[in-house]
C-alpha cells in the first residue's frame, strides 16, 4: 500500500479523494487548514498524519513541507487545495504546490488539481506578483508545472487533472458535474502505474484531454519556474 498525501483534506474533493485512498488500505496523510475543521469530517483515527497550515502564507506553506517530510518519502501526493476567490489565489493554487514539490523528497506520483478554467488563464507572469492574478490564471500556471515536472524528473509522473465542476462548496449546489466522478482521477493517478501517458498528462474524468498549449511549451515552463524560484527563494532541483 502507498503513503499518500492530500491537500486541502478537510472538506469536498479532497477529503473525498483522503476517504477513497483510505478506503483502499492506503496510508493517507492530510493536510488541513485548520484542525477543528477536520474534527466534524469524519473518523480522524483512520489517518496514518495530518499536516496543518494556511497554504496561502509562505512561512506556513515551509511548516507544512517540515511536518511532511517527518513521514518520509510519499509514494504520492494529491496538490488538492484551492481557492477560487482571493487575494491569495495565487499563492494557494500554484506557489504553494511548488513550495511543497521543491522542499519535499520527490514522491514517485504528482497529482495537481487544474480547472478547465486554465485554458483562458493568461501566460503573463507579472500577474504571479502584483496581485491580478485570476483564478483562471493561476490553474493554467499549475497545469504547467505539473508538466513541467513531468518532463524534468525522471523517475517521478505528475499529472493535472479537471476534476469538473461538482457540487462542493466551491462548486456550489448547482454545479452540473458528477461529484463522484470528481476525485476518481485522482485515486487512480495518485496509486496506477500502468497509465497512459505514465509521466505526465491532463485529464478529465479518467481520460486525457489536450491542455492550452502554453501548459506543455518548455520555454514558458522554464519562465515559470524561474518566476517561482525567485518569488519564493526556493530552487527547484
Amino acid at each position: 500500500m502507498a503513503l499518500i498525501l492530500v491537500t486541502g483534506a478537510s472538506s469536498g474533493l479532497g477529503l473525498d479523494t483522503a476517504n477513497a485512498l483510505a478506503d483502499d488500505g492506503h496510508d493517507v496523510v492530510v493536510h488541513v487548514r485548520n484542525p477543528a475543521r477536520l474534527t466534524g469530517s469524519g473518523d480522524t483515527g483512520r489517518w496514518k498524519g495530518v499536516v496543518t497550515g494556511d497554504l496561502a502564507e509562505p512561512d506556513e506553506i515551509r511548516g507544512v513541507a517540515r511536518q511532511a517530510r517527518g513521514f518520509g518519502r510519499f509514494d504520492a501526493v494529491v496538490h488538492n487545495a484551492g481557492v477560487l476567490h482571493s487575494p491569495a489565489v495565487s499563492v494557494v493554487n500554484t506557489v504553494a504546490p511548488y513550495m511543497l514539490t521543491a522542499l519535499m523528497d520527490k514522491p514517485a506520483r504528482l497529482v495537481h488539481l487544474s480547472s478547465s478554467m486554465h485554458r483562458s488563464g493568461s501566460t503573463d507572469l507579472r500577474r504571479l506578483t502584483d496581485g491580478t492574478a485570476t483564478y483562471s490564471d493561476s490553474k493554467l500556471w499549475v497545469t504547467a508545472l505539473a508538466l513541467a515536472f513531468a518532463s524534468r524528473w525522471e523517475g517521478t509522473s505528475s499529472h493535472a487533472v479537471d476534476p469538473g465542476w461538482v457540487p462542493t462548496r466551491m462548486g456550489g449546489a448547482g454545479a452540473p458535474d458528477d461529484l463522484t466522478a470528481g476525485h476518481r482521477t485522482q485515486v487512480l493517478l495518485a496509486t496506477r502505474h500502468d497509465v497512459t501517458p505514465s509521466t505526465g498528462g491532463y485529464w478529465y474524468h479518467q481520460r486525457t484531454q489536450a491542455p492550452h498549449p502554453a501548459s506543455r511549451d518548455e520555454d514558458f515552463q522554464a519562465r515559470l519556474i524561474r518566476a517561482l524560484e525567485s518569488l519564493t527563494g526556493v530552487v527547484l532541483d
